[in-house]
């Protein structure tokens, strides 16, 4: 026995599509929140960042941020460079040691980045 289906009825597709266009990025917008989030996708980047936020003065010395994350000074300045360039932190040299802090405004802008 064969049953047929009801047909909905016709829909208007502009009633039911909205286009998305009101709070989406710009071009310039997404691949900068991109450089973010790519600095961001690695976790001992998150960590270092995590370890200068939290500390007292909002500020680290590279020399400070090597035995927590069981990494080499090269290997940290490394990671430090990459989220100095994607905007996440600043760095100042100070004779031989270069300080860092965090940059809570990138912070806080990826974040707003992908809210409705």
């Amino acid at each position: 026995m064969t049953t047929s289906l009801p047909l909905l009825p016709a829909v208007d597709s502009a009633v039911c599509c909205t286009p998305v266009t009101g709070g989406a990025l710009t071009t310039e917008e997404a691949e900068r929140t991109a450089r973010t989030f790519k600095a961001l996708g690695d976790p001992t980047r998150v960590r270092l960042l995590s370890l200068i936020a939290a500390s007292g003065d909002g500020e680290a010395c590279i020399c400070d941020l090597t035995a927590p994350v069981g990494l080499s000074q090269p290997t940290v300045s490394h990671h430090m460079r990459i989220l100095v360039e994607a905007g996440l932190a600043t760095r100042e040299q100070r004779g031989r040691w270069a300080y860092y802090r965090v940059v809570v405004d990138a912070l806080e802008s990826a974040s707003r980045a992908l809210r409705p």
